[in-house]
């Protein structure tokens, strides 16, 4: 669904991105890690069409998105902090969206979904962290797009809420969707990731499954397993 190929980004001398090369498989959560400035906001945002590459190909559905735009009516993103315009309400909101994507949305279900049913009429301003937080969800999802980018999606959720967003991200998953989760939950990484892809300065240090990565590090726990990793580099 989604390939990546020999990815590489620079700002000014700082190189983000050092040769990335992965493919992202249908019908699995493929959950990417690292420390701050190890490049997977720069990697997301490159197969979002918000940064240029350098050099290097992503191809989604056997077609190279360079210089492309209609790609992105596949693909629901749910940023980690979404900027709205703050007079409109809600359901102002979801409408606007409908018309900048031109695409059928299924709103309703997610206004259920996600207990929005008092808050439609509401303007933005004026809804808590925790809300906005579940009209971002909403906004993601309610296009049933093939792709789900979730850039810290549990930011904010109360804990109903997060039980119910993780029981739609494995029903989207039965659809056969390709999910793409950043997150430093460690505990939702190993309830919910297939794969991890995880970067350290720009490359891509470790790719595999949960299980694989403790292997490597001999550890039982996932949260030690990546600690060893960032040791090893710091004390290199």
């Amino acid at each position: 669904m989604v390939k990546i190929a020999d990815l590489k980004k620079s700002f000014g001398k700082n190189e983000v991105l050092k040769g990335i090369s992965y493919d992202i498989k249908e019908g699995k959560i493929t959950t990417i890690l690292g420390p701050n400035g190890s490049g997977k906001t720069t990697l997301i945002k490159s197969v979002l069409g918000l940064v240029i590459p350098d050099s290097g190909k992503i191809i989604i559905n056997e077609n190279e998105i360079k210089n492309k735009f209609d790609y992105r009516k596949q693909i629901g993103y749910m940023p980690q902090i979404a900027r709205f315009p703050e007079n409109l309400k809600v359901k102002e909101l979801f409408s606007m969206i409908k018309n900048l994507r031109n695409q059928q949305a299924n709103e309703d279900y997610y206004i259920e979904l996600f207990e929005l049913q008092e808050f439609i009429k509401r303007p933005l301003r004026y809804l808590s962290g925790g809300t906005r937080q579940k009209v971002n969800a909403a906004c993601a999802m309610m296009f049933d797009a093939p792709i789900l980018v979730f850039d810290e999606p549990t930011v904010g959720l109360d804990p109903l809420t997060l039980v119910n967003f993780k029981k739609h991200i494995r029903a989207e998953l039965k659809k056969n969707k390709t999910i793409i989760l950043t997150t430093h939950i460690i505990s939702l990484v190993e309830e919910l990731a297939d794969e991890i892809v995880f970067l350290l300065e720009g490359k891509i240090f470790f790719k595999g499954s949960v299980q694989q990565l403790k292997s490597q590090e001999q550890e039982n726990n996932l949260e030690n397993a990546i600690a060893n990793i960032l040791i090893r580099k710091k004390n290199k």
